[in-house]
């Protein structure tokens, strides 16, 4: 869950290969970055397919973005600081936005509390 943010005094892009927390919280050189607009489900939720069975969501989300992003420079570039200290940021995988790959992608939503960046990607 992304909390209320503010805005970040100096931002400066973060960039280098990049470990996935969870499906929307990349780590790069210790820095754990929040995805700007979306927001995935944490990797110990279950969910329900549509036949009704329990899949692990939250490691699907996970491995999504990992997959994703593979071994390849991520930069992220700062809109804001939470109140947990984490960096708010849009990332990209080269010249493709990350976050919007994940919503179009179905593995996260757009999170309209604190953008609506997202939402035509659905």
């Amino acid at each position: 869950m992304q909390s209320r943010s503010r805005r970040v005094a100096t931002a400066v892009s973060i960039t280098g290969r990049a470990s996935v927390k969870d499906g929307d919280t990349p780590v790069i050189r210790d820095a754990r970055i929040r995805q700007h607009g979306i927001d995935t489900p944490e990797n110990a939720r279950i969910c329900q397919n549509k036949a009704g069975r329990d899949y692990r969501c939250g490691q699907v989300a996970a491995l999504a973005f990992a997959d994703h992003i593979g071994e390849a420079t991520v930069t992220c570039e700062p809109r804001d600081t939470d109140p947990f200290g984490r960096t708010v940021a849009v990332c990209q995988k080269g010249a493709e936005d990350s976050n919007a790959g994940m919503v179009s992608q179905a593995h996260a939503i757009a999170y309209r509390r604190y953008s609506t960046d997202y939402v035509s990607q659905k």
